[in-house]
């Protein structure tokens, strides 16, 4: 097995690049396009695990053996839908419609993906509880923020989520794209990290 000494973050989310910015790691991103389709009979959690292995496997060819790309994905599942990006504004505001005033699970898979061909799969469950939203609330919040690049159609880190969110099972930075608590265990068994 060679030494990893390279992390590689195949992901265009601005909050899981400050999340490894913030954890003080030094990092290079690489961007490829992915089909992010999945098969039909996976069950919730399966769904993020699936994807984030998927898109690490297209980086796999051009992996050098002292790298680890790091991907992930995150879904979020209302009962047993499954709510990913909205295609636009109106679909934004029914996936919020149908969020607000119930609890509801996020769950973020990662792949981590050596050059020599080591691969770790997990993924993390945060439950979220939001209050009830007025339907002028939720226009306010699609209007004026950015919610066709979230799951769900929303980002706790977000306005919505500071207004609506009452409470959470789990942790807070999974809902934000990455649980990092899991990231840095499993970085440190491939001795990426250490303090």
């Amino acid at each position: 097995m060679s030494v990893v000494t390279k992390l590689v973050l195949a992901s265009n989310s601005p909050r899981r690049r400050q999340l490894l910015t913030d954890l003080g790691l030094n990092y290079e991103i690489r961007l490829r396009e992915v089909d992010e389709t999945y098969p039909s009979h996976l069950h919730r959690g399966e769904v993020a695990e699936y994807l984030a292995a998927h898109k690490a496997a297209t980086y796999a060819p051009d992996l050098a053996p002292h790298e680890v790309v790091l991907t992930a994905d995150t879904i979020v599942c209302l009962e047993d839908d499954v709510l990913n990006k909205p295609a636009d504004e109106a679909e934004a505001k029914q996936m919020l419609t149908r969020l607000q005033g119930r609890a509801h699970d996020v769950f973020t898979g990662v792949c981590l993906l050596t050059g020599d061909g080591q691969r770790t799969v997990f993924s993390d469950q945060t439950r979220v509880h939001f209050r009830a939203l007025s339907p002028a609330e939720i226009e306010f919040y699609v209007r004026n923020f950015s919610p066709l690049d979230k799951a769900g159609a929303y980002g706790a880190q977000d306005w919505v989520g500071m207004v609506g969110v009452t409470r959470l099972e789990g942790s807070y930075f999974n809902v934000m794209g990455l649980p990092v608590h899991r990231v840095w265990e499993e970085l440190a068994k491939l001795g990426v990290v250490s303090v």
